[in-house]
């Protein structure tokens, strides 16, 4: 899912300004035929036509813009839930949609009087009334625009996570995750010195047999989770509702800041739910790798790893199909080119 095209919602001033000076600039045609009833009648429903249009498609395009909830999977809606005032969200889409059938309603019922009318003036006082009403419509909803257009701007940065088989690279901050993607997949996702390099998911794809994997870097976690930030948490929900294999990170030199003995801590977490493959980073020498030894742990190289996955995708396939709630987890999730 791309959460790039949602289109900027704007502000109600920036609509109706919008929408009275394309009205303004209708009002200014001089071929109109017929007696100077119908002139003023057809210069002002005109007017109102623009008024109505203008607003109604701002209105449109911003809501279509945004995902329907339905069409989304269990990952970004609990995604959007974590890092969205949610309510506040569905409350400000509603918002919106009851402005453009108010818009709509008004607009029929002012055309509708302006036709039946008589007097210039009361013509005009009818259209003046009409923009009062609209302009209070639109303001009743201006802090659901604002809120809207934070949203978007949150969205944005969601990670694009497509429907297939993939693995995790988990671990604390700072281990070398990201630069085990790159090995792996041939990305090149940003690398720097510090802990929580990774702001959101880099995701990157290669190829066993002509199936194609997913590989996603999330985010280090602390292992704190009475006191996880939102990057922490996406990180847990990759791990919990994408992945189906996770490779866990240890940085044996201790060069990230935290020890092999909290590292161990960490890995324990994650159970047997999962398949779990270790990967060593930032190895200086045989002893930094004979460290892990002593916790009876298998390990594997990047190259090592790339291979393991492929004599596990079959298994994983395999099992996964003869569940009796296949159809919800989208399996396989391995999709060919």
């Amino acid at each position: 899912m791309n959460f790039q095209n949602i289109a900027p919602v704007e502000t109600s001033t920036a609509i109706l300004d919008l929408a009275f000076g394309k009205a303004r600039q209708k009002g200014k045609m001089k071929k109109l035929k017929g007696n100077w009833l119908q002139i003023i009648r057809q210069k002002e429903g005109l007017k109102l036509d623009v008024v109505k249009n203008t607003i109604v498609t701002r209105l449109d395009k911003s809501l279509k813009s945004f995902p329907s909830t339905k069409d989304l999977s269990e990952f970004y809606t609990k995604l959007m839930k974590l890092t969205l005032d949610y309510p506040n969200y569905k409350k400000s889409l509603g918002a919106v949609n009851w402005a453009i059938e108010k818009t709509r309603l008004l607009h029929k019922k002012y055309v509708s009087k302006v036709v039946k009318t008589k007097g210039r003036d009361d013509i005009k006082e009818l259209s003046k009334q009409f923009y009062g009403r609209i302009s209070s419509i639109l303001k009743q909803i201006d802090s659901n625009l604002v809120y809207l257009d934070q949203c978007r701007k949150i969205m944005k940065d969601y990670p694009d996570i497509k429907e297939m088989f993939t693995i995790c690279v988990y671990g604390f901050p700072n281990v070398g995750k990201t630069t085990l993607l790159n090995k792996i997949t041939g990305t090149k996702a940003e690398v720097a010195a510090y802990a929580f390099t990774t702001k959101s998911v880099n995701a990157g794809y290669f190829k066993i047999n002509d199936k194609k994997v997913q590989v996603l870097d999330v985010p280090g976690t602390l292992a704190r989770k009475e006191k996880m930030n939102d990057i922490e948490f996406v990180a847990e929900l990759v791990l919990k509702e994408v992945a189906d294999i996770v490779i866990y990170v240890f940085d044996l030199s201790e060069y990230c800041g935290f020890s092999v003995k909290k590292q161990m801590q960490l890995y324990k977490t994650l159970g047997n739910k999962k398949e779990i493959l270790i990967y060593l980073s930032k190895l200086e020498n045989k002893e930094t790798q004979e460290a892990l030894g002593d916790f009876d742990l298998k390990y594997y190289s990047a190259d090592e790893i790339k291979e393991k996955i492929g004599s596990l995708i079959p298994e994983i396939i395999e099992v996964s199909e003869e569940t009796e709630d296949s159809e919800k987890k989208a399996v396989p999730k391995v999709s060919s080119d």
